[in-house]
C-alpha cells in the first residue's frame, strides 16, 4: 500500500510539472497572407478561422479605420482584465491572458483584415486538455466590450 502511494504522489508530481512546462512556453503565433495559426487538434481553442465547425467564433466587423478598430480591441482587453500586451501592430495584437485561481496562461490574437473587413480572432490554452469552454467564453466576453468601444 506503501508503495502505491508513493507512485501515485510521484504521478500527480510528474502531471504538475507537464502542465507547468506547457504553462511556461510561448507558443510561436502571428499571421501569413490573411491566416493566423490552425488550432491544435485539444478542444482548448477558438478562431474565426477555424477549420473545425465546433471551435469557430464570429469575426468583429472593423471601425471607421484600423486605427480606430485597434484601439477598440485594446479597451476591450483592458477593460477584460489579466492580460499583457506581447506584440501591436498597426494590423495585429498578441495578448498573453492569465487565469486568476490556477495562473494558466491563453494566447489570444487579433488580426485586422483590411480586405475582408473583418477583425480575426484566436485564443488558445498552452496547458491541459480542455478549457471547459473558458476561450469561447473569452470571445463572446470581448466581443460585448468591443462593441461598446466607441467608434
Amino acid at each position: 500500500m506503501k508503495t502505491l502511494l508513493i507512485i501515485l504522489a510521484v504521478l500527480i508530481v510528474l502531471a504538475f510539472v507537464m502542465i507547468y512546462v506547457q504553462n511556461s512556453r510561448a507558443p510561436s503565433l502571428g499571421h501569413s497572407q490573411g491566416r493566423l495559426k490552425p488550432l491544435s487538434g485539444k478542444p482548448n481553442a477558438v478562431s474565426t478561422q477555424a477549420e473545425d465547425v465546433a471551435k469557430r467564433v464570429a469575426p468583429w466587423p472593423l471601425k471607421a479605420d484600423q486605427e480606430q478598430t485597434m484601439s477598440a480591441i485594446v479597451s476591450a482587453v483592458k477593460a477584460y482584465g489579466g492580460a499583457e500586451v506581447i506584440e501591436q501592430k498597426a494590423d495585429y495584437l498578441y495578448v498573453v491572458f492569465t487565469t486568476d485561481l490556477m495562473k494558466f496562461h491563453d494566447d489570444a490574437e487579433f488580426y485586422l483584415d483590411t480586405d475582408a473587413g473583418e477583425v480575426h480572432f484566436r485564443s488558445s490554452s498552452r496547458a491541459g486538455y480542455s478549457d471547459r469552454g473558458l476561450n469561447r467564453q473569452r470571445h463572446e466576453r470581448l466581443t460585448e466590450l468591443y462593441q461598446q468601444a466607441q467608434q
